[in-house]
């Protein structure tokens, strides 16, 4: 075999195992996101408080449902801590999930289906890997609608969410 055929079959193999490489680490970084967004909806089933609060990062955002639930850990912490000492806060369970990650791998993001009392809500968030862990740094959870059934729910929030749009304006 002449010398550029060995070296051409040489940068193929390299390639193929490099991608090879790329493609099993991706997959395992995909399910340790997996098992800790599992892991965090089972701490709030179970009213895990620390467990639950210790899978966000300390600068997160969580967004609810509702358009007034826009919350800092801190004040999540403070808003959910009744709902946990009580026991019983919520209980999501997926039932579909993306994720994708940044170049660098030290930011994957996701979009999830979610199993809930409300029925099925969407969540989607960041994470950021520090340290060799990854956190959550932004969540955002929603509820979905059926387009034909739009009219009945704008119906239904109409009375408080005019008012609130009224008071966001003056902002």
């Amino acid at each position: 075999m002449n010398f550029k055929k060995t070296v051409l079959l040489l940068a193929i193999a390299f390639s193929t195992a490099t991608f090879a490489q790329k493609k099993q680490t991706e997959t395992a970084e995909k399910e340790t996101i997996n098992n800790l967004l599992d892991s965090w909806h089972k701490a709030a089933s179970d009213a895990n408080f620390k467990e639950y609060f210790s899978a966000l990062a300390e600068n997160s955002i969580y967004i609810g449902t509702d358009a007034t639930e826009n919350w800092n850990k801190k004040e999540f912490e403070i808003w959910a801590k009744p709902y946990f000492d009580k026991g019983k806060a919520w209980s999501f369970t997926a039932l579909q999930r993306n994720i994708y990650f940044s170049p660098d791998k030290k930011i994957a993001w996701f979009d999830e289906l979610l199993n809930t009392q409300m029925k099925i809500c969407r969540g989607s968030g960041v994470l950021e890997k520090s340290n060799g862990k990854w956190k959550i740094k932004h969540y955002v959870l929603s509820m979905t609608i059926p387009n034909d059934n739009s009219n009945e729910v704008i119906k239904a929030k109409e009375t408080i969410e005019t008012k609130l749009i009224e008071d966001l304006k003056k902002q």
